[in-house]
């Protein structure tokens, strides 16, 4: 089996793609999360690519598995975050070998995908964003939106007084017909969360997003009990033991794995598992025009539990200006609402190369960056079989 020869990083304070390139010159590209990404690279080339380097790139999921335990003293969203890089580069190195789409790897197939229209805005009155959405479902077909009720993490204090309670009836009354989504961002206290909740309910809002502390299970759960409504959560998490006992206690009706905040395609296909079995649906998490949403296509596209829809943003360069030219051509082209996973090998995406000349290059490369003595010392004993 061939192993992983050299991994490059790409990157600005935002975006971070990662280049693996294995002995017989394979090649495939990933992304890291977003956000903070020169941390994030650094992250990868200190704890992630000495683990990876000289190992088989045929079993993705045991590769993981293996850096994670090798950084146990380390778990956390910034080893996760560089984590994804690796993970997504190996499926697309994976699926170009192959000469198949990523989602073909894992049980699907290429093909349409039903998309809402997720908006990120609270600085915008109820009315503004009614009239917003609805043109945008209009012109481009989607038959499902999501909008933004609280504050993040606002403990009750609302975005201005009183537009929770303006902005739900302004969008579902403007939005007849089509579905609708509200998210939170864990803006609420239980008490005012299931106000909120059975405020949304009245409006025949369907998914109720994140309406406590995300981190605190209990609340979300109780919240979840005490309504009718889809509650919905998991983004942020990226600890796998705290993702067994959130399925385990149904601490929602809806799980919403981030690929990249999980640390890639192979954790949030455990993930995604572990909630098929519980009889949950998965609607991952995708927030801007990244890889991750193409990356979360794919998924979704083979996903027996998948949700009834895929998060698309539609906010664009001016909101993410970091967005722009990533990618040529257009992987985000919305036909009726929906977003379509090409034939295309790997994640049939090609990364702007005038974007790459623009970012901060490094590499790791077997035989030359083995990493601190501990790495060296842990590669020979698993070698070994130690």
């Amino acid at each position: 089996m061939t192993s992983l020869s050299r991994l490059d990083t790409f990157h600005n304070e935002f975006v971070c793609f990662v280049k693996a390139t294995a002995e017989d010159g394979a090649v495939g590209w990933g992304q890291t999360s977003s956000y903070n990404a020169d941390i994030t690279a650094a992250v990868f080339h200190r704890q992630i690519a000495p683990w990876a380097l000289g190992q088989p790139v045929g079993d993705i999921a045991a590769l993981v598995n293996r850096i994670e335990r090798a950084e146990h003293k380390y778990p956390g969203s910034y080893r996760s975050r560089a984590l994804a890089g690796l993970d997504t580069a190996l499926w697309d190195m994976a699926g170009r070998r192959a000469g198949l789409p990523v989602t073909a790897l894992i049980g699907g197939s290429a093909g349409a995908l039903r998309a809402y229209a997720s908006s990120m805005l609270r600085d915008i009155t109820p009315e503004a964003e009614a009239e917003r959405l609805k043109r945008i479902c209009g012109e481009q077909g989607f038959t499902a939106a999501k909008f933004r009720i609280g504050a993040e993490c606002g403990q009750d204090v609302d975005q201005w007084p009183g537009r929770t309670e303006a902005v739900i009836p302004a969008v579902t009354q403007a939005l007849a017909g089509i579905d609708t989504l509200a998210d939170a961002n864990s803006g609420f206290s239980v008490a005012r969360a299931v106000q909120v909740g059975r405020m949304l309910q009245d409006h025949g809002v369907g998914h109720y997003e994140e309406p406590v502390a995300w981190w605190d299970l209990e609340a979300t759960q109780a919240v979840t009990q005490a309504l009718e409504i889809d509650v919905a959560g998991g983004e942020q998490e990226c600890d796998l033991a705290t993702w067994k006992r959130l399925i385990a206690m149904r601490a929602v009706d809806v799980v919403q794995p981030d690929v990249m905040y999980l640390g890639g395609l192979s954790n949030t296909l455990k993930v995604a598992g572990w909630a098929a079995q519980a009889g949950l649906p998965c609607t991952p998490h995708a927030a801007n025009l990244g890889l991750v949403t193409l990356c979360t296509m794919h998924l979704m596209r083979a996903l027996p539990n998948a949700g009834k829809y895929l998060e698309f943003s539609i906010e664009g360069d001016d909101y993410y200006p970091w967005q722009r030219e990533l990618f040529l051509g257009d992987p985000y082209a919305v036909t009726d609402g929906q977003l379509h996973v090409s034939e295309a090998p790997g994640w049939g995406v090609e990364v702007n190369p005038a974007w790459l000349e623009r970012a901060e290059h490094r590499a790791s490369v077997f035989g030359e960056d083995a990493g601190s003595d501990y790495a060296r010392l842990y590669n020979a004993t698993i070698a070994k079989g130690l």
